[in-house]
């Protein structure tokens, strides 16, 4: 989620004139070279007045600038800023990546392979390690239908009846006696010329890719089998007169042209299988995506309103939202209240009170009453759009498991290559009439049978279904390691402020010394408390405003570090603020010690109060447990996990709130750099450990531990650190990601040992280990069509993960 990264967002509109005619040259706003948003083009710096009209000018700079005469420089485009969600076809001019933690390149898509992460190209194309088609990193919400579906759909109906044709004639061509046998062989090769050379092209050039860059794959396979096939039967067509006499069968030499044709039709409906299934996996980020309305009303100078497209808010609009309409983007409520539905983000059902300054979501739902609010992130620095941008890299990132099937993978192939070579001496020197015909047939059958690819789909496949899960349950995953790691712990260290608790101080009472009321003690601390920024300071401010109690301004106010205020109210100087504070200005603490302790016992911060130099009274704040916080603990101590606290409140403080939740380990007073010495310290005792945080001070601990877990309601620097992100920052999130986690890694183990087991067991048929026994021998046409329904299963044990509660 980094919003730290995002640089670029503030897109007011200032009149007056810029370096090229102070308009954007897409939509024709007014801008100056205050905005950030800008492109270097042919020697001239343009400017926009949003990501989105940038990211259109960098697809096609030629429409909307007047073209140069014949024998210009070739065109260059450069820019800073990394939006995103913009489709372009066709081959885009290269741009040199933003180092950020963004999929994205400069206004174009980018595409990646789903299972070589580490790939990423600015156009569509093939993988150079596996030859897979490459997807956009983040999809398109209004993405036409995968244009390479479309092209293998095409080739594959086109085909398929020369392919029935071609099959049948080959079975049973022999029993029509007006054809004579030679005409048949003829009409074979003419119909499968167009199957093999047309429709099996993508494939042939994918196995000579592989060969090329050296990186063996199924289309190595697919490429030598097929290939083998058909060269073997257009020499037997063109000249029969070059094959021994062993070879001829029926009155002419054996072809294998519908081995050929079968194997290509039935690779094309795997892969058509395939694509259609993959669109699957990135329907969550698509729901996601689909979240967000299309427009916003934005209010004018005037009063007046506009509807305006979402890619046109600029940080700082004013924007009206009406009940039942979604909210455009984040920001602050500025007028009006209502209570909002958050569940689409956070999962949380019950709909959030929302009044003046409180922050707002964008695509969340207003309920019921009327706001104006005032926009802080747009574009891709919005909570939504680092979610898709989180849920989209973790898909994309590779499970440990995964890094070892693919090792796995490149020697299977070179051994299958190996075995079916053997295969074929091994038939044409020992095996029966007409033997090289029986070795050409096997060799093949093993290069077809033996395709890895359900091999290499196995885990990236549970891995994509396995965050979007998360993502529609507030549970955002970084990487696939954090799935696989997940699992593992048996020790989590929760911080308590924010985590366990509210994070929101409130006044809980306020014990008077003698000679004073209780409401006399709050309204004096309220009034000099007016002055400070402190949380504890607000809480008490807000109960006296809650009881209507007059607040005077200070005369005077001064913050001592932290630690306490002093000042004068209505002629009377105070000071508040802790023991340490009160000690420094030498008030003696005697009088409510007892009290001061008893409320500490329970878990509250007390601060004292003294006026004109005696102590005057106590006022204690205390930060709320999260209702759904003991639920969690339970659930994660049945589930055998130890839980330690750690937070920097006072010890008194910290033992209260632990005794109350039943925690086996707790530590106070603790600094960051405690945090993370306690993390090490119990990583070196064995223990894998993960920890739960939500503030700056926790990030060197939650990149330190086995898994760091990041409350969503805390800050960005917190959920760059963690692996794991719980939008809505309740506990309960870590007890679903880790039965998350548990049914991924089954899945994959399920689906590895499916794709192992299948090779494991069809080379050895396929090579014709069994015919001396059982005179079994595996057609090509058989081996094909098991290769298709092994990637099928494995697509389809993955998308069962979508299914679990």
């Amino acid at each position: 989620m980094d919003h730290s990264q995002q640089n670029g967002h503030d897109h007011h509109h200032h009149g007056g004139p810029a370096p090229t005619e102070g308009k954007d040259p897409v939509c024709g706003m007014p801008v100056t070279e205050q905005s950030e948003h800008r492109a270097h083009y042919r020697g001239s710096t343009y400017f926009f007045c949003s990501a989105h009209c940038r990211s259109k000018f960098l697809s096609h700079p030629g429409q909307y600038v007047a073209v140069p005469a014949e024998g210009s420089p070739s065109e260059e485009v450069a820019g800073a800023g990394h939006e995103h969600h913009h489709h372009h076809h066709g081959h885009m001019p290269a741009v040199v990546e933003t180092p950020t933690a963004q999929p994205a390149m400069n206004g174009a898509t980018l595409y990646t392979c789903p299972m070589h992460p580490e790939i990423r190209q600015d156009h569509p194309g093939n993988c150079p390690k596996c030859g897979m088609t490459l997807e956009p990193v983040i999809p398109e919400l209004e993405e036409d239908e995968n244009p390479e579906l479309k092209d293998f759909q095409r080739r594959f109906w086109w085909t398929l009846p020369l392919t029935v044709v071609v099959t049948v004639l080959a079975m049973f061509g022999h029993e029509l006696s007006w054809l004579e046998i030679q005409t048949q062989t003829w009409v074979e090769l003419i119909l499968s010329l167009p199957i093999v050379l047309w429709a099996g092209a993508p494939f042939f050039m994918r196995g000579a890719d592989s060969l090329r860059l050296r990186s063996p794959n199924m289309w190595t396979l697919i490429g030598l089998g097929t290939g083998a096939a058909f060269l073997y039967s257009v020499v037997a067509t063109l000249a029969p007169q070059v094959f021994p006499a062993s070879f001829i069968s029926m009155g002419r030499v054996a072809v294998y042209f519908e081995a050929a044709a079968v194997i290509i039709s039935l690779t094309l409906l795997g892969q058509v299988l395939e694509l259609k299934a993959r669109s699957q996996t990135s329907a969550a980020i698509k729901s996601l995506l689909g979240l967000a309305p299309k427009t916003a009303r934005r209010i004018r100078a005037d009063g007046s309103d506009e509807d305006v497209p979402l890619s046109h808010v600029h940080v700082g609009d004013l924007l009206r939202i009406r009940p039942g309409e979604k909210v455009p983007v984040d920001g602050v409520v500025t007028e009006g209240s209502s209570s909002v539905d958050e569940s689409m983000l956070t999962g949380e059902p019950i709909p959030v009170t929302k009044r003046l300054g409180d922050r707002l979501i964008g695509a969340t739902l207003n309920t019921s009453g009327a706001m104006v609010m005032r926009s802080e992130r747009v574009g891709s620095a919005t909570v939504l759009s680092q979610i898709v941008q989180m849920v989209a890299q973790a898909q994309r990132s590779r499970a440990p498991m995964q890094r070892m099937a693919d090792v796995v993978a490149a020697y299977f192939v070179t051994a299958v290559v190996a075995i079916a070579l053997l295969t074929l001496l091994a038939w044409g020197l020992f095996g029966p009439e007409p033997r090289w015909v029986y070795g050409l047939i096997n060799a093949v059958a093993v290069l077809i049978i033996a395709c890895p690819c359900a091999l290499g789909l196995a885990t990236p496949m549970s891995i994509m279904v396995a965050t979007g899960r998360g993502a529609t349950h507030g549970v955002l995953f970084r990487d696939a390691a954090a799935i696989e790691n997940l699992r593992k712990i048996d020790t989590l260290i929760i911080d308590k402020t924010g985590t366990l608790t509210e994070g929101k101080p409130v006044f809980d009472k306020a014990v008077a010394a003698a000679g004073f009321t209780e409401s006399e003690i709050l309204q004096l601390a309220a009034s000099l408390d007016q002055g400070s920024e402190h949380p504890l300071a607000d809480a008490i401010v807000q109960a006296a405003r809650k009881q209507h109690l007059p607040l005077v301004a200070p005369e005077q106010f001064d913050s001592g570090s932290g630690i306490g205020v002093s000042g004068a109210v209505g002629g009377r100087r105070l000071m508040l603020g802790n023991a340490t504070w009160m000690l420094q200005g030498n008030i003696d603490l005697q009088e409510l010690s007892s009290q001061a302790e008893a409320l500490r016992r329970e878990g509250a911060s007390v601060m004292q109060l003294a006026v004109d130099g005696r102590l005057a009274g106590l006022l204690a704040v205390s930060d709320p447990i999260k209702a759904s916080t003991p639920e969690a603990l339970a659930t994660l101590k049945a589930a055998g996990l130890r839980i330690v606290m750690a937070t920097g409140d006072g010890n008194t403080t910290a033992q209260a709130v632990g005794a109350r939740l039943g925690i086996d380990e707790v530590h106070g007073e603790v600094k960051p750099e405690d945090k993370l010495a306690l993390v090490s310290r119990l990583q070196a005792g064995g223990r894998v450990v993960a920890m739960a945080g939500d503030g700056i001070n926790d990030a060197p601990a939650l990149a330190k531990a086995d898994v760091g877990i990041a409350m969503g309601t805390g800050t960005d620097v917190a959920m760059n650190s963690a692996q794991l992100t719980l939008v809505k920052g309740d506990l309960r999130g870590i007890a679903v990601a880790r039965q998350l986690s548990e049914a991924t890694v089954r899945n994959m183990k399920q689906n590895l040992a499916f794709a192992f087991l299948y090779n494991a067991l069809g080379i050895p048929v396929a090579a014709g280990v069994l015919y001396p026994l059982t005179g079994w021998l595996l057609s090509p046409l058989i081996a094909a069509l098991a290769m298709s329904f092994s990637s099928a299963s494995v697509i389809g044990n993955a998308l069962r993960l979508r299914s679990r509660g």
